[in-house]
This record gives C-alpha cells, sequence and structure tokens, in this order.
C-alpha cells in the first residue's frame, strides 16, 4: 500500500473546491454503459463539497451515487445524509433515479444493511469485495469515519460489506456504515476535514495510528488522499 498524499488548503471553501475537483476527475473516466462507483459522506465539510460539485460540469450519466454510511431515519429527515446529499447535489443536477443508490434508513438497521450490501455488489463489480471507484470520507473528532467508531465490533468485520451499527449516546442513534474491507478495496479515498479541534486526530490518522478508526483507512493498492485546511493540518 502506497503512503497517503495529504493537500493542504488555505480554508474551508478551497477544500471544497479542491474535493469536488477530485470527484469529476475521476466521473472523466466513466462511460454510459460503465459508470464510475462513488460512495457519499455525511456531515458539513462534504456537504460543501457536493455544492461545489453541482456548480461544476462532469458528464453526470456517467456516475452512479452510493453512501459510505447513513442514519437509521427517514430520508426526509435533518438527520439522514441522503436528504443532506439530495439537497446539496443529487436533486439539483441531471441524475436519474437509477443512479443513486441509497441506505434505506426507514428500515429496520439489520435489514437496510443487508439491502445496501445485496445492492452495493450487484452494482459494482469486485471480488471479494465490490471496488468501489471512490470512496468519500469525513472526520469525526473521535477519529471515526463513516459510521466507524472507536471501539466498536464493526470495525473487526471481515465478512460483511455493510453492517448495522449502534451508538446509543448519539442523537440518531442506529446507524448503517460501510466496512473497512470495502472501503479498502476502493481505487481511491479521499478524506475530507477542516476543523482545527480535529488537528490532532487528523496527525494521528495520517500517521496511520491503528487505535482510531480513521488510522486504519489504508486501500490495497488504491489511493488514499488527505484534502485539509490550514487548521486542520496544523498538527502534521
Amino acid at each position: 500500500m502506497s503512503e497517503p498524499k495529504v493537500i493542504v488548503v488555505r480554508d474551508t471553501a478551497a477544500l471544497a473546491d479542491e474535493a469536488a475537483l477530485r470527484i469529476e476527475r475521476v466521473a472523466l473516466e466513466g462511460t454510459p454503459e460503465r459508470p464510475v462507483n462513488i460512495a457519499l459522506a455525511g456531515g458539513a465539510t462534504p456537504r460543501a463539497t457536493y455544492q461545489h460539485l453541482a456548480g461544476r460540469c462532469p458528464p453526470w450519466r456517467r456516475i452512479a451515487f452510493f453512501f459510505g454510511d447513513e442514519r437509521m431515519v427517514p430520508a426526509d429527515d435533518e438527520g439522514s445524509n441522503y436528504r443532506m446529499a439530495n439537497r446539496a447535489l443529487l436533486a439539483v443536477t441531471p441524475l436519474e433515479a437509477s443512479q443513486v443508490h441509497r441506505i434505506r434508513g426507514e428500515l429496520p438497521p439489520d435489514e437496510a444493511a443487508r439491502q445496501a450490501e445485496v445492492d452495493l455488489r450487484a452494482a459494482v463489480p469486485g471480488h471479494p469485495w465490490p471496488v468501489l471507484d471512490l470512496v468519500l470520507l469525513g472526520l469525526g473528532p473521535d477519529g471515526h469515519t463513516a459510521s466507524l467508531f472507536p471501539g466498536d465490533p464493526a470495525l473487526q468485520e471481515r465478512e460483511r460489506a455493510m453492517v448495522a451499527v449502534h451508538r446509543p449516546d448519539l442523537p440518531q442513534p442506529w446507524r448503517v456504515t460501510m466496512t473497512l474491507p470495502v472501503i479498502n478495496a476502493a481505487k481511491r479515498v479521499l478524506i475530507v476535514a477542516a476543523d482545527r479541534d480535529k488537528a490532532g486526530v487528523v496527525a494521528r490518522a495520517v500517521a496511520g495510528d491503528p487505535s482510531i478508526p480513521a488510522g486504519l483507512v489504508r486501500p490495497n493498492g488504491g489511493e488514499l488522499v488527505w484534502v485539509l485546511t490550514e487548521d486542520a493540518a496544523a498538527e502534521l
């Protein structure tokens, strides 16, 4: 596996533009017959990226969108990652419904995870794991990424591509997340972080600290790129 590439930009607007540019470049590799498969993230920093991407003109028919994780809430709930991405990007671009593969947060968690895995494996080629063209991730202050949290059993999962996660301390305690083997099977992983209070955990994750989930993201033969603001990169 190659060393992660770190790109430091001035502020959140520059970060969103850089990340959107990188997604657009991946889209150019697709064709209508073989679209590129991109997994989206939740969170404020990815939202700005989606807004910048919506203002660009990638070949939209060459992209299929998936989600790295989702809260177990209805699709129109304020906590839904799909709702956020739909408002910022999906609903304001010329995408067909078949190009968007959402995790069904209105279902029981285990059923939502099962359906999401079936959908992912049917749509994305690769064995033993689907090989996504790009996985976009955010970063939590505790080092979590997607809905993979420190100490959670989901970090040890080596058979399933999508699993249910329960975090009773969170506002939306039930989640479905993509597992580490799928993330690390991707051709590219792009992690974005913008806040100064995440600088310490950013430094640990970039260094590959195995005690935090983001430090375990190391694509097997793929590319790992961090796009950081100067604030988030302050402790590198």
